[in-house]
């Protein structure tokens, strides 16, 4: 068969007709602003998911774990006559201050009162739970029971004193887990005045100044695991804070 004969004019034609991969080399600006736009709506509601999910994981360590202990050292006290680890009734826990009653001997006590427990990490853990901070990275939340100096009101007005208090040591707690549980707690989050406080700040009895600090928690999700400067990096573990939780006797 013969081969087609062509023009010069079609020749010319061919030669400037647009390819269709030049015609779809790439995207134009108002394709690229929806992909854009469509990538930061599923990436803010992966955030939003995420704040959900960690607050619903802080409400059921409140709810379920913190009260349940709190029923549970009640539920001791009542059915003993005494505070754990009190065996000369002094009624301070393991009867001495600084003297913390935690791990196998907490859960020991409350079996042998016949106290039911939170469940807690897992059978025989019943004193602790994990959770994940802003980061998304762990931290196992421990509670030991103590007697340490509380600072209260005094006679006069602005005047505070130290007496021994039965507490809850919180172990392993992030600013903002601390900081939830203090807000529902205390109804607004302050690491000095309250039922929930930050370690060294529970005793503290410095007259106020005229206008008072915030007394916020020291440390927030920003400072690093280990560190007390802030950091940007978020594959850094959050700092971790004690707080310490005044039992009702």
């Amino acid at each position: 068969m013969d081969s087609p004969e062509y023009t010069s004019s079609d020749l010319t034609v061919v030669r400037h007709r647009p390819s269709a991969m030049l015609r779809q080399r790439g995207f134009t600006i108002l394709e690229l602003a929806i992909v854009l736009s469509i990538m930061f709506l599923i990436l803010g509601a992966v955030t939003i998911g995420r704040d959900v999910h960690r607050n619903a994981a802080y409400q059921r360590i409140s709810s379920d774990f913190i009260q349940g202990w709190i029923i549970a050292y009640d539920t001791f006290v009542q059915g003993t006559g005494r505070i754990p680890g009190d065996a000369g009734a002094t009624g301070m826990v393991n009867g001495a201050p600084s003297t913390p009653l935690c791990g196998a001997a907490l859960i020991g006590a409350m079996q042998a009162a016949g106290v039911e427990m939170p469940l807690g990490r897992t059978e025989g853990q019943n004193d602790r739970a994990v959770f994940l901070d802003t980061n998304g990275l762990p931290h196992e939340l421990q509670i030991c029971f103590n007697n340490v100096a509380w600072a209260e009101p005094g006679a006069a007005v602005n005047t505070y004193n130290a007496a021994n208090r039965n507490v809850m040591d919180l172990r392993g707690l992030t600013p903002a887990l601390a900081l939830l549980l203090d807000n529902q707690i205390d109804g607004r989050p302050d690491a000095r005045f309250g039922r929930l406080r930050q370690q060294g700040q529970q005793n503290n009895v410095t007259p106020l100044p005229p206008t008072p600090p915030a007394n916020n928690w020291t440390m927030d999700e920003t400072v690093a695991f280990g560190s007390v400067a802030s950091t940007t990096l978020d594959e850094s573990q959050v700092v971790e804070v004690l707080g310490f939780l005044k039992m009702s006797r």
